[in-house]
């Protein structure tokens, strides 16, 4: 008896494998079948979705079709038109080449292929589940190719298990279309989902195609860069500094019409817009680069989404240096042009008579240090004005008054037991917070100190308190939109001109979602045509907010959390509310916004921490201090 403990796997369960590295969601399988569509010649491509992909996917292009062989060796794993010797994979065109792609997705799905070419009078229809060949016939059918592939994972219950919900699946599948779409206007897309049209983009060149994809408004956003060199030709559009976003959201690189990602290139890009834009925004770009197959490798990770450059250093200074050309012709970098001061314009003064210089009078005896006029009495005129200034004194008679609050909160606490407050039902995590918020709820503050414009100083009998004032604010606001949630009516209040937002089609798909879930909170909204919306009136708690901004924004933060944070929808919708609508850095707060803020934190269910999980605020106790400092 063989002690072997090596065996060959079987070809399902090796496909299977195999499609855990190519096949990681739905969106996964329509990025395959768009490419295989592409590679096929196709001018027309329309895909169709159900249930985010979980039900159905379905590409249909007018490409070249397969032949009854070509039909059966697709689904084999290895078996591709794209390469024929490891020479080919340093001269790789086409945007799939590996062969497992269409092997892996049956084996984890039911795929129902019919597909005609040129030459043949009659197509052919395969049908695959879970990898095994079902049904097998010629069939009547128009030139091309049509792909459907149902029921994905329906035999790996665990992998179905952890796809995520519609939303967020629908936004990768959108995605996956949005990169494919973008680079090649020179094809027709539809896509419909849920027998929704969401996209029909019409043959176009690059800039009306990223107006397609993203909406009207781009039209005036878009800036044209292009740089033709013997490494590389660079081409495509960035965005106005004006539009930068707090989130990556819209930054496409594209290398021989094909979606990467790369940081370093993207930190070129980013560096062209130092000093442009706010060190916590983004741009956003749309750049495609041209270069020799040869000097490029992307036979590195399944999703081919990783590519190395033979010439990257060269590269990253060609794109900043064109970038920036490009915002300087556009007037959009700031210039220092000598020749265009006006205040030494003269060519539009006319004089009445002959120049002469004016008269100057000095007075002789003044001396700056002298503060006594010549009776030696204190004069006015002697003193610098902002010495002079009520104003000053004023200022600086609150500031002496504030430092002497401060040195009194220092003072010896008094001995007077204070009453513990009931802590209402809530729940924490140790008895040591409990007592912690008790301390805080339960002692009359001295003094409030904005430090930074970002943080307030303030005590307790304990010790001294630093408040970061934006995640209080946030976590201060968090509870009161969720609170908002059970109220059964909200103020509202009406907007004297209505204000209409249109979206582009992936954002439309969030917007649908929350729409519900905002008219609760008091939004009075609803959908306006195919991909906007209309306000009518808001909360009365943010009737001094800008709706459009407002709705924009939480959109956008929606947009690029929902699949990273543990929450419940609407948890996640008044997370992204408070953010938007608190207290920002850098804002100045007066003595009593800072007090109520305090009051209001301390009074928070979960005061120690903002609702995306940072601390709120630290301590540092009285008996800490006096040991480091007696």
């Amino acid at each position: 008896m063989s002690n072997s403990i090596i065996k060959l796997l079987p070809e399902n369960v090796a496909n299977q494998i195999a499609a855990g590295e190519v096949i990681q969601r739905p969106a996964s399988v329509l990025k395959e079948l768009m490419e295989n569509a592409v590679d096929a010649g196709a001018k027309n491509i329309h895909v169709i979705i159900k249930e985010a992909g979980k039900t159905l996917i379905q590409v249909i292009d007018d490409g070249k079709g397969m032949s009854e062989e070509d039909a059966k060796m697709c689904f084999v794993r290895h078996a591709t038109s794209k390469i024929s010797s490891a020479d080919d994979l340093f001269s790789i065109e086409s945007k799939g080449f590996r062969g497992e792609a269409m092997a892996s997705i049956a084996s984890i799905a039911h795929v129902s292929l019919t597909s005609k070419s040129s030459e043949s009078e009659l197509g052919t229809l395969l049908e695959m589940e879970g990898g095994k060949e079902i049904k097998y016939e010629s069939c009547q059918c128009s030139k091309g190719t049509s792909v459907s592939v149902k029921n994905i994972f329906f035999n790996v219950p665990a992998r179905r298990k952890f796809l995520k919900s519609n939303t967020v699946e629908g936004k990768h599948i959108n995605e996956e279309f949005t990169r494919l779409a973008l680079i090649h206007p020179e094809i027709a897309f539809k896509l419909h989902s849920n027998d929704q049209e969401i996209y029909h983009l019409p043959l176009a060149n690059f800039k009306q195609r990223i107006i397609g994809v993203l909406g009207k408004s781009y039209q005036e956003r878009l800036v044209p860069i292009a740089e033709k060199t013997e490494i590389i030709n660079i081409s495509g559009f960035i965005l106005k500094p004006e539009f930068a976003k707090k989130s990556r959201g819209e930054q496409y690189f594209f290398v021989n019409n094909r979606f990467i990602k790369h940081g370093y290139f993207h930190h070129a890009v980013s560096q062209a817009f130092e000093d442009l834009i706010s060190s916590n925004s983004y741009p956003s770009y749309f750049i495609s680069l041209e270069v020799d197959p040869k000097d490029i490798d992307i036979n590195i990770h399944p999703t081919k989404t990783e590519v190395k450059f033979a010439e990257e250093r060269s590269i990253y200074a060609m794109l900043k240096a064109t970038i920036k050309r490009s915002l300087n012709q556009h007037s959009l970098a700031p210039t220092l042009d000598f020749n265009q001061e006006t205040s030494f314009d003269t060519s539009n003064i006319t004089w009445d008579g002959p120049l002469t210089m004016p008269e100057v009078k000095v007075d002789k005896n003044f001396n700056p240090f002298d503060s006594s006029d010549s009776n030696g009495s204190t004069s006015s005129s002697g003193r610098s004005s902002y010495q002079n200034s009520s104003a000053f004194s004023d200022q600086r008679a609150k500031r002496n008054q504030g430092w002497e609050s401060l040195y009194d909160s220092t003072k010896e606490e008094s001995n007077e037991d204070t009453a513990e407050e009931p802590n209402n039902g809530v729940h924490y995590e140790n008895e040591g917070q409990q007592q912690e918020l008790t301390e805080l709820k339960g002692e009359t503050v001295a003094f409030f100190k904005q430090l930074k414009s970002k943080y307030i100083l303030t005590e307790n009998a304990q010790g001294l308190l630093i408040v970061n004032q934006k995640r209080a604010h946030e976590r201060v606001l968090f509870e009161h939109f969720t609170h908002a949630f059970t109220q059964k009516e909200n103020l509202i209040q009406q907007l004297l001109f209505p204000e209409t937002i249109e979206f582009s089609p992936k954002d439309m798909i969030v917007v649908q979602e929350l729409i519900p879930d905002l008219q609760v909170l008091g939004f009075d909204m609803s959908l306006f045509g195919k991909n906007s919306i209309v306000i009518n009136g808001v909360p009365a708690d943010l009737k001094d907010t800008n709706p459009t901004d407002l709705v924009q924004g939480i959109v956008e933060q929606f947009n690029n959390q929902s699949a990273k944070l543990k929450l419940e929808n609407r948890d996640l919708l008044a997370a992204n509310l408070a953010r938007k609508v608190a207290v920002k850095y850098g804002q100045l707060l007066e003595h009593e916004e800072m007090k109520t803020l305090c009051e209001q934190l301390f009074l928070c269910e979960s005061p120690f921490t903002s609702p995306f999980g940072k601390p709120t605020l630290m301590s540092y106790n009285f008996s800490l201090i006096d040991q480091q400092l007696d």
